[in-house]
């Protein structure tokens, strides 16, 4: 495990924005595994101001998704395909038939669940996988105690988790009860991993991650297995670590 210090949000994002240009750079075609929430936001944000210097370029390149809200359309404002659109894919030169993101309105969410993983597969996995991470060491919507053996399935949100996203919504009773999700497996059996936190907030649950035990009780601490990981933070984050 690399673990990368930055001063600041504005520092981490864009060390972050280094390490997925550089693959993007290196390997034109990569498959990105991305991420929502706001953590990377700042570091899609730098990855848009060098698309538009001329220093990167996102033709050849393809990703896919970590997770969908079940029940919102693609076009829905809270909808993760709707955030991907508005904070990276409708400003960079990347092909709208190679991004892919769970459907949210699939009549069988578990055939659903079946494609996304042969989507995966047909690409031939994940070069690189962006992961942000919550409060309670959820990956993806992989909460605490569930299988680390999963790939792509259906999760049922924790209150926790509902609580959490929302502030994004009118109204708790708003947000979706169910999503699908990219399973611990599949994340895992991407060949290198981005993990980009920030906040005072975060640093316990860092400390707990990457400093503790491997146990489903924390999801993310399965990360110290992977064999070529990269945890970029702030200051606060890391200040346990």
């Amino acid at each position: 495990m690399k673990v990368y210090r930055a001063e600041d949000y504005t520092s981490m994002s864009r060390r972050a924005a280094n390490i997925l240009s550089a693959q993007v750079i290196l390997k034109p075609d990569s498959v990105l595994g991305l991420a929502t929430g706001s953590t990377p936001v700042g570091m899609y944000r730098q990855l848009i101001n060098w698309y538009d210097k001329g220093d990167i370029d996102f033709s050849q390149t393809r990703t896919v998704n970590l997770d969908e809200y079940l029940g919102l359309a693609p076009d829905h404002e809270q909808s993760y395909r709707h955030f991907m659109q508005e904070n990276l894919f409708d400003h960079i030169n990347i092909r709208p038939e190679n991004t892919h993101v769970p459907d949210g309105l699939a009549p069988d969410p578990e055939e659903e669940c079946r494609r996304y993983n042969q989507i995966i597969a047909g690409l031939g996995g994940i070069d690189l996988q962006v992961l942000g991470m919550g409060h309670n060491g959820h990956i993806g919507f992989n909460e605490p105690e569930e299988a680390f053996e999963l790939e792509t399935h259906v999760v049922d949100l924790t209150q926790d988790t509902i609580r959490a996203n929302a502030r994004f919504f009118s109204s708790p009773d708003q947000v979706p009860r169910r999503a699908i999700t990219m399973g611990i497996k599949s994340i895992m059996q991407a060949r290198h991993i981005l993990v980009v936190v920030s906040g005072a907030d975060k640093a316990d649950i860092v400390r707990r991650a990457f400093a503790g035990p491997v146990t489903p009780l924390v999801p993310a601490s399965i990360l110290q297995m992977h064999p070529h990981l990269s945890l970029v933070g702030d200051e606060a984050a890391l200040s346990q670590l």
